[in-house]
């Protein structure tokens, strides 16, 4: 089967619900939808897009609304799950596509995990990196946050308030940015006999607890990258996406323990806390993801797995792709 010679990257601006998605695209073929997370942008797919494209695919690397040069509502509630779904169903119809495949890592698993879930008709196939599927249930999510903190408070309650964490970061984006990479990676993260950068002291920040080092696979123009963004952005809009898990919550309850269905893959760090923590979900698989197709957890990886390992996150995504790719 013969493919169009790869492209270079194209930067794109689509109508969407929040006005505008800003994405990067390159390659022809069954379109490739990649969601990123906190705190990242559609560069973080830098090493995955040529890779897909010159494997035979059509990819789109997305700003997800809140981030880079797509749209940054005022509003807290414009950043529920149910309207970052609606981005990717329009990011869909914008490039004339009826339907794609979805690759996401850490919130962007969750969002497209709820796209899989909400929009079966749209979207095929799901790929969760970093962040496993659960389905929705349990205690209200701010409840279970607060009770995980102990003397000290879990990072996801820290953000709850608005404007708090901002006042921690946005005076040194840079700076912020660089400690939390390293914190998550492999190579740089703190020994497991220290304070875990998960948790904050009462009247502390996160960055407290923030390594020194500079992990392997982040370079200075990568972090120029990172930085130039969020410096011209702020951080309300990334951070908003934290301050509507209990609206998800209820906003989503007819998907009470609902599996997702279509064929899927998941790819954990060894080494990430989000992978170790629900180890119980990933036990559910066979209940949870009955289309999962491949879960593969990388030895001695962190929680930024396609920049920490993208030769063999490329392998396995394509690898994956063929199977599902163009059904």
């Amino acid at each position: 089967m013969s493919h169009p010679p790869t492209t270079d990257p194209t930067h794109r601006l689509v109508p969407s619900p929040a006005g505008r998605i800003h994405l990067v695209e390159q390659g022809a073929g069954p379109l490739v939808l990649l969601v990123h997370g906190f705190p990242e942008s559609w560069y973080s797919w830098r090493h995955q897009m040529p890779a897909l494209a010159s494997a035979g695919y059509r990819v789109a690397a997305i700003d997800v609304r809140g981030y880079g040069r797509s749209s940054r509502p005022e509003a807290v509630d414009a950043y529920r799950m149910r309207e970052l779904v609606a981005d990717n169903v329009a990011v869909v119809e914008a490039l004339g596509e009826e339907s794609a495949v979805l690759v996401g890592h850490d919130w962007g698993a969750n969002i497209a995990a709820t796209s899989a879930l909400v929009r079966p008709d749209v979207f095929r196939a799901v790929g969760l990196l970093s962040v496993p599927y659960a389905p929705r249930g349990g205690p209200r999510p701010s409840e279970v946050f607060t009770g995980m903190g102990g003397e000290e408070e879990f990072y996801v309650s820290y953000f709850q308030e608005p404007g708090r964490a901002e006042a921690e970061i946005e005076p040194d984006v840079r700076g912020w940015l660089a400690g939390i990479y390293a914190a998550l990676s492999a190579d740089t993260m703190p020994e497991p006999d220290l304070p875990d950068p998960h948790f904050i002291a009462r009247g502390g920040t996160m960055r407290d607890r923030f390594p020194a080092g500079r992990p392997a696979w982040l370079s200075e123009r990568d972090l120029d990258v990172y930085a130039g963004e969020f410096e011209r952005t702020g951080l309300r809009g990334a951070l908003s996406r934290y301050r509507n898990m209990d609206r998800d919550w209820e906003e989503l309850a007819e998907f009470d323990g609902a599996p997702i269905t279509q064929p899927s893959l998941f790819i954990g760090g060894g080494r990430d806390a989000s992978t170790t923590w629900m180890g119980d979900a990933i036990k559910a698989y066979p209940s949870t993801l009955p289309g999962l197709v491949g879960s593969h957890i990388l030895e001695d990886c962190g929680h930024w797995i396609q920049q920490e390992r993208p030769e063999e996150i490329n392998r396995l995504l394509i690898d994956w792709l063929g199977r599902v790719g163009d059904r």
